[in-house]
């Protein structure tokens, strides 16, 4: 999966959001860090739950979550892979297509942007489209497997 490149300077500002009043947006608190962590190993795995760990790990924290009712319902970190990454981010699977992706992700990157950066990238794209549409994102050339090559998986095994 390539991985794509996003201007921070060109983000949609003023945008209309689709979520609902039961839904919130908030950088995560230290203290919520072995529940959200818990929550993402059940229902991504490991390598994003490690990730999320790193995103905990500086104040402010790197992390956002979506909150439904109070509930957890997504997340999305910044700043783990490597410096200037967006990624990992998740959104329950009962609770998509009601905008809570977009949401995390806008904010993720407006934070980026307040920490002075004017590019971000999006390591590893799965739904490429969607990050396009979103955010103008565009795919790097080449840039797969990039800054994932040799990682390790908790099976031991290693990536290409």
């Amino acid at each position: 999966m390539p991985d794509m490149l996003v201007r921070l300077y060109a983000l949609p500002e003023g945008r209309a959001s689709r979520l609902g009043t039961e839904v919130t947006i908030r950088r995560a608190l230290a203290a919520e860090r072995r529940t959200v962590v818990a929550w993402i190993e059940e229902r991504f795995g490991a390598l994003w739950a490690g990730e999320a760990e790193a995103a905990f790990s500086s104040t402010p924290t790197r992390i956002h979550i979506a909150l439904c009712k109070g509930e957890l319902a997504g997340f999305a970190c910044h700043d783990v892979t490597a410096l200037g990454f967006f990624g990992p981010t998740g959104v329950d699977e009962a609770m998509r297509g009601r905008g809570i992706g977009e949401a995390l992700l806008l904010e993720s990157l407006f934070a980026m942007r307040a920490a002075g950066y004017a590019y971000a990238i999006i390591g590893g794209v799965g739904p490429a489209e969607f990050y396009a549409r979103a955010v103008g994102a565009v795919e790097i050339p080449d840039s797969t497997p990039g800054i994932y090559a040799g990682m390790l998986s908790p099976d031991g095994t290693t990536g290409t």
